[in-house]
C-alpha cells in the first residue's frame, strides 16, 4: 500500500506539471490579441507594463514542486490544520492593517517626519511578513485540499480525485487592462499588466490609450484571482475569500476543454456565462468549505445565498424585517448601468460620460472607492452576475444573461450537473433552451 500510495503521488505530481505547462500554453494563446491594427497599436502602446507570465509560471512550478516533496500538512491533523489557515490570516489582516497606516501617515501634509514616525509599524509589518511568508505555501495545500474535498462533496471527480486538481498560489496578481468602445459596452480587448501598478501610472495609460484611440473607452482594475495554472489567488486575510476565488478559478479549468471554456472570449454573452457560473460555483463552495472546516473556530455572520435545492441549510443572520440599507450599492450600481446603456442607445456618447462621472462621485461620497467609471468599467465588472433580479444585478443591469444563467443553477440537482450542462453552452439562447429543457423533465 505505501508502494501504490507513492506511485499515485508521483503521477499526481507529473500531472499537476503537465497541466500547469499545458495552462501557461493556452492561457497564452486564448489571451493573446486579435490581429486587427486597432488591438496592435493598443498592444504596443501598453507593452512597457505587461505582465511576464512565463517568469511567474516557471517561479510557481518551481516552489510548488520543492514544497510537494516535503508536504509538512501530512502531519497536522485536521483541527490544527484550520487553526494554523485562522492565524495565518490574522496575521495576514494585521499587515494590511499596519500597512493602511503606514501609507496615511506618509500622506498626511502635517507630518513632517514619517519615516521615524512609521518605525514601529514597519518593524512589526516586516516581522508579520517574514513569518508568513513561511506559512504561505503550508496553507496553500491545507485550503487547496479542503476546496477539493468540497468540490468532491459536489459530484465533480471520480473515487474523490478531482480533475484537474485544485491548485494555487497566493501571489501578487497583474492588474487587467479592459478596452470598450465608447458608443455602447462591450469587451474588446484585455491584458494582464504588471502587478504593483501605481494609481498614477493607470491613470497614465489610462488617458494615453484613449488620446491615441479616441473612440475608446480604458479601465485598468485590480483583479482578486487568475485562472492561469496554478491559480494566481490574490493575498487576503479573509478564509472565505480565499475558498471562493480557489473554486471560481479551478471553474475556469474544468470548463476549458469543453466549449464554454474554450470559446471563452468568442462573445460578450459567452464570457458572461462564463464568469456567472464561476461566482456561482465559488460562493457555493465558499459557504460548504467553511461549514465543514471552519465554522466551529470561526465567527462567521455571511447569510447563505439562495443556492441549490440540495442545500437544506438555513442563513446564519438575516436583515430586520423591511429594513433598508441607507445607501443601496447594488441598485445604485443597477440605476447607472440602466441609465447609461439608455443613453448610449440614443446615441449621446457626451451625456452618457458625464453622468457616469456624476454617478462616480456619488459613490464615492458614500464611501466606495471607485477611481473610474466608464463603459469599460461596466464591460468587466458587468460579466459577473451571480446575482440577479431586479437591482440586486448591480453592474450587469438588466442583462439576462445572468438571470439565464441563475436559473439553471436553481433547477441543477447537484453542482456538478449545473457545470456539465451549463457548459455546452455558449450563447444565451442555449441557455434559455437549457432551462426550459431542465423544466420540462422537472429538475
Amino acid at each position: 500500500m505505501p508502494k501504490i500510495k507513492t506511485t499515485f503521488k508521483r503521477i499526481s505530481s507529473w500531472l499537476t506539471l503537465g497541466l500547469s505547462l499545458l495552462g501557461l500554453v493556452l492561457f497564452l494563446i486564448t489571451d493573446s490579441a486579435p490581429p486587427e491594427t486597432q488591438s496592435r497599436r493598443i498592444d504596443l502602446l501598453s507593452a512597457n507594463y505587461t505582465f511576464d507570465f512565463v517568469s511567474w509560471e516557471i517561479k510557481a512550478l518551481y516552489q510548488k514542486f520543492a514544497y510537494g516533496l516535503l508536504a509538512p500538512e501530512r502531519f497536522i491533523s485536521d483541527a490544527e490544520q484550520t487553526r494554523f489557515v485562522l492565524d495565518y490570516h490574522v496575521r495576514i489582516s494585521e499587515i494590511h492593517a499596519l500597512t493602511h497606516e503606514i501609507e496615511r501617515t506618509y500622506t498626511d501634509p502635517e507630518c513632517r517626519q514619517p519615516a521615524a514616525e512609521t518605525v514601529t509599524q514597519r518593524e512589526q509589518q516586516a516581522q508579520l511578513r517574514t513569518q508568513s511568508e513561511k506559512e504561505r505555501a503550508i496553507v496553500e495545500a491545507i485550503v487547496t485540499a479542503q476546496v477539493q474535498q468540497t468540490l468532491a462533496a459536489g459530484g465533480f471527480g471520480t473515487l474523490h480525485q478531482i480533475f484537474p486538481p485544485v491548485n494555487g498560489v497566493i501571489s501578487p496578481l497583474p492588474y487587467l487592462l479592459i478596452i470598450s468602445p465608447r458608443d455602447h459596452i462591450e469587451s474588446l480587448y484585455q491584458r494582464e499588466l504588471l502587478a504593483g501598478l501605481t494609481t498614477a501610472q493607470q491613470v497614465a495609460l489610462e488617458t494615453r490609450l484613449e488620446a491615441a484611440e479616441p473612440e475608446l473607452s480604458a479601465y485598468i482594475t485590480a483583479i482578486g484571482g487568475l485562472s492561469a495554472y496554478p491559480a494566481m489567488i490574490q493575498e487576503t486575510g479573509s478564509i472565505s475569500w480565499l475558498t471562493n476565488v480557489l473554486a471560481h478559478e479551478w471553474t475556469h479549468h474544468y470548463l476549458l476543454p469543453r466549449p464554454l471554456g474554450w470559446n471563452y472570449s468568442a462573445l460578450p454573452e459567452t464570457r458572461t456565462i462564463n464568469e456567472t457560473t464561476a461566482s456561482l460555483i465559488g460562493e457555493w463552495a465558499e459557504d460548504e468549505t467553511i461549514r465543514r472546516c471552519y465554522l466551529p473556530q470561526l465567527d462567521w455572520e455571511k447569510p447563505l445565498p439562495n443556492a441549490l435545492p440540495s442545500n437544506q441549510h438555513s442563513p446564519l443572520t438575516s436583515a430586520a424585517e423591511g429594513e433598508t440599507p441607507a445607501f443601496d450599492y447594488h441598485a445604485e450600481m443597477h440605476q447607472t448601468r440602466v441609465e447609461a446603456d439608455r443613453l448610449l442607445a440614443a446615441g449621446d456618447i457626451t451625456a452618457t460620460e458625464a453622468y457616469l462621472e456624476q454617478r462616480r462621485r456619488l459613490f464615492v461620497a458614500h464611501g466606495y472607492q471607485i477611481r473610474r467609471l466608464n463603459q469599460a468599467y461596466f464591460a468587466f465588472h458587468g460579466a459577473y452576475a451571480a446575482h440577479p433580479g431586479g437591482t440586486a444585478g448591480g453592474a450587469a443591469g438588466d442583462d439576462p444573461v445572468g438571470p439565464a444563467v441563475y436559473a439553471v443553477w436553481r433547477l441543477s440537482a447537484t453542482p456538478r450537473q449545473f457545470a456539465t450542462h451549463i457548459g455546452q453552452t455558449t450563447t444565451l439562447t442555449e441557455v434559455l433552451a437549457l432551462r426550459e429543457e431542465l423544466l420540462d423533465h422537472g429538475q
